[in-house]
């Protein structure tokens, strides 16, 4: 039952969606994992960040490049931060829809 359960939550509409909040965070999309923790995000603020993800979110946030996620910027150095949540596709889906990001233009 717990598999229905959890193919039932997927496929559930999303009318929100966690937002950034305050100017410590901003939306970003993984680019490239380096080693251990570590990887480059593209904020849509557009600088390119090297994150991280704290030791108590290591094990639960699993990540791949082109994941929408969250970064919350270090205070000292803004061009650092740590990923605190990662969104799921319908989650993605909704941001597309609410313009808070992009959709991708086709070249052809």
């Amino acid at each position: 039952m717990k598999k229905e359960e959890e193919n039932e939550e997927e496929n559930q509409i999303v009318t929100r969606a966690p937002l950034p909040r305050g100017d410590r965070e901003v939306l970003g999309i993984v680019e490239q994992r380096f080693g251990g923790n570590k990887m480059m995000v593209k904020c849509l603020d557009g600088k390119t960040r090297n994150c991280r993800v704290p030791g108590r979110l290591k094990r639960k946030l699993w990540l791949r490049p082109k994941d929408v996620v969250i970064v919350e910027l270090w205070e000292l150095d803004k061009d650092k931060g740590d990923i605190i949540l990662k969104y799921k596709p319908n989650q993605v889906e909704w941001l597309k829809r609410q313009g808070y990001l992009e959709t991708e233009k086709s070249e052809f």
